[in-house]
């Protein structure tokens, strides 16, 4: 009777055993899918989160990158030479430049330390240094002779010397005196006078650099923006090229070069200018006044009168140099 009673009661235990591992099972079941579940949409809200913060932090690399002004983007202050120092815009390229070429003479010239002054021929600073983004190494001489008309000569002739093409070095007078470098090297000098200027005999044959720079200060003197004029011709925006000049002829009259030029993949044109002024100064790379940190001008913004920092140019400006 005793091991038949402890059997039924062991029953009753494996029996209570049961039903209370049902229940639990049917109370933790619920739970485990209710955690898993809770689990899954916590982890869609991390997900959500984590790619909204994403978004948030590109927009803030975005605004740190639109905050960083865009000088900074195309002015390489490490640069050396104009193709070093400023860069082309977003999605313009400087089309390759042959060899010999004066774009290529252009691009590779050396110019002064960021931030420089420009200087006048006597080295004192020019009065007005907002103008300029940068300053080229090109040689000025000391007296007051080369200003604006002065310093585009200055840079042909400088071209010309070192690119070996000295016979192309000839620039006209106001009076209309055509003066050869090439006769100049052979020892004719220059006689100026009421009745015009005339070649005169006497010297010896010079090929000197120092001689080359006696004959530009004779060019400077007797030439400017209204001989200028009579050697150049005009020209339309979409034939723009390295070397072209915007020109107010007279007294005064100021000019300015175009000294570089990239395209977009369109065929649409920015461009540089530089400039010499009066007093006689270094010639310098200029701002563009309508773009507060991009020095490039845009061929398709321009309109007339067309802006520089210091003048202002007509219709019918654009002109090139028949050198």
């Amino acid at each position: 009777m005793k091991k038949e009673h402890r059997q039924k009661r062991m029953l009753f235990l494996a029996a209570a055993c049961a039903i209370i591992a049902v229940a639990a099972a049917a109370l933790y079941v619920p739970s485990l899918l209710s955690d898993q579940n809770n689990e899954k949409v916590l982890q869609e809200q991390a997900d959500r989160k984590s790619r909204k913060e994403g978004v948030r932090l590109s927009e803030r690399e975005e605004d740190r990158e639109s905050s960083v002004p865009r000088s900074a983007q195309l002015i390489n202050r490490a640069g050396n030479t104009l193709e070093q120092r400023i860069q082309p815009p977003v999605g313009y390229q400087r089309k390759q430049a042959k060899s010999g070429s004066l774009a290529a003479f252009l691009r590779g010239y050396p110019l002064k330390k960021h931030g420089k002054p420009v200087l006048l021929y006597n080295g004192e600073e020019k009065g007005n240094q907002d103008a300029h983004v940068a300053v080229f190494k090109l040689p000025m001489e000391k007296e007051d002779l080369q200003q604006c008309a002065d310093s585009v000569i200055r840079v042909y002739a400088e071209y010309f010397w070192h690119s070996g093409k000295r016979e192309r070095i000839s620039f006209r007078f106001v009076d209309g005196f055509q003066a050869e470098y090439e006769k100049w090297r052979r020892g004719y000098r220059i006689q100026t006078g009421d009745r015009g200027s005339s070649w005169v005999s006497g010297g010896r044959l010079d090929g000197s650099y120092g001689n080359f720079k006696k004959y530009l200060r004779m060019v400077f003197a007797y030439a400017s923006t209204l001989s200028l004029e009579e050697e150049s011709k005009k020209i339309s925006l979409s034939k723009l090229d390295v070397g072209d000049i915007f020109l107010k002829a007279g007294s005064p009259g100021h000019v300015v070069m175009v000294v570089d030029i990239c395209e977009d993949a369109a065929g649409r044109k920015a461009f540089l200018l530089g400039q010499g002024y009066m007093p006689a100064q270094e010639f310098h790379l200029l701002k563009n006044p309508a773009r507060e940190d991009d020095p490039w001008y845009y061929v398709d913004e321009i309109s007339y009168p067309f802006s520089t920092p210091e003048y202002d140019f007509g219709k019918g400006s654009l002109r090139r140099p028949q050198y």
